[in-house]
């Protein structure tokens, strides 16, 4: 896959709706549903654990290196909602059945929006088994009930690009 651009203005910067999270909610990998994880969280960013380590020869030359990174991302708070599938599939998995073998098993993919051709093929990274991780389940009196959720990126790491038309996105391997 050839280097991409940003496909916005020059000068402005990159509106934080443009890097989305999406969970299949659908029944198989072949024919995923993606629906969007983190729909009422108002700040949630990817965390990359590089696993770096440094370390000082005998001649006093500092050496690092460092690996692939474990990626996280926490979804605080995920306000329990009819109308979010990503949130309705999760509690299912996690509170009705607590299947704990499912919800280390999940496909998410990754829309950079911001990346290549505006909403026909921008760059995307799909992840085959991601661990989706409820945190806790309550809230505060008079409020919402919440379920934050922690994400780890995880499984074979596929690149490809995303289209996006209305509330459906199709992943494409390697464009």
């Amino acid at each position: 896959m050839p280097d991409m651009t940003f496909n916005t203005t020059a000068g402005q910067t990159v509106d934080r709706e443009l890097l989305i999270a999406y969970l299949n909610t659908g029944t198989s990998a072949a024919a995923p549903t993606w629906s969007p994880l983190g729909t009422r969280v108002t700040d949630s960013s990817m965390e990359y654990d590089w696993q770096e380590d440094s370390s000082k020869d005998i001649l006093g030359t500092t050496r690092t290196t460092m690996k692939k990174p474990i990626i996280t991302q926490t979804f605080d708070p995920s306000n329990l909602d009819a109308g979010d599938p990503a949130i309705v599939k999760v509690w299912n998995l996690a509170v009705k059945e607590q299947n704990a073998a499912a919800l280390a098993n999940q496909d998410v993919l990754i829309v950079h929006a911001y990346a290549g051709t505006a909403k026909t093929a921008v760059f995307a990274e799909r992840y085959s088994s991601c661990m989706v991780k409820p945190s806790s389940l309550g809230g505060e009196g008079g409020g919402f009930v919440g379920m934050p959720i922690d994400v780890t990126l995880g499984g074979t790491r596929t690149v490809g690009t995303a289209a996006i038309s209305g509330n459906t996105v199709t992943f494409t391997e390697g464009e």
